[in-house]
């Protein structure tokens, strides 16, 4: 029976370093959104990129995914999704999702502080700025705290909780 875990944290939190890991770890297949959205629609988004345009695009990924992840999971392999998973109702349409097929779920939740997050976070727009959909600004990483729900008591039992500082 497949496993299809899924990674969850805050901005900068870590999320497609640990998925990275993962997979090799377990010897399965990753999905990573970000590099997904880079490679197939980045060198064509608008100026400035709108989160309309960044949604709709993401749902195109989200069903290519799980058309290859379905194949998968008929030949008994893991999967990874590197998808962010900031909202309980993100977490929980995943969790919906797998229920439809004959894998198991299991949450991986990155609990970094927000120093740490941060601190990457400006390293990054130093270091690789133009590489991502969105360039996340300090503004946007305050912004985008408030928007972040850290998963309940009930979505981490049995889950792989990562703390880092």
């Amino acid at each position: 029976m497949s496993t299809v875990h899924l990674i969850c944290g805050s901005t900068g939190a870590g999320k497609t370093t640990y998925a990275i890991a993962l997979s090799q770890r377990i010897k399965g297949i990753r999905f990573s959104i970000d590099e997904w959205i880079g490679t197939l629609f980045l060198p064509d988004r608008p100026t400035p990129s709108t989160l309309e345009w960044a949604v709709e695009r993401m749902d195109r990924c989200e069903r290519h995914m799980w058309t290859i992840a379905d194949q998968l999971i008929a030949r008994s392999v893991d999967i990874v999704f590197d998808w962010g998973l900031s909202t309980f109702a993100q977490r929980d349409h995943f969790r919906t999702r797998i229920a439809q097929t004959s894998a198991e779920s299991k949450l991986h939740y990155l609990d970094v502080s927000q120093e740490t997050r941060r601190a990457r976070i400006l390293s990054r727009l130093k270091t690789d700025p133009k590489n991502r959909l969105f360039e996340v600004t300090e503004a946007m990483f305050d912004a985008m705290e408030g928007l972040f729900e850290p998963p309940s008591d009930d979505e981490l039992y049995g889950a792989m909780i990562v703390c880092e500082d």
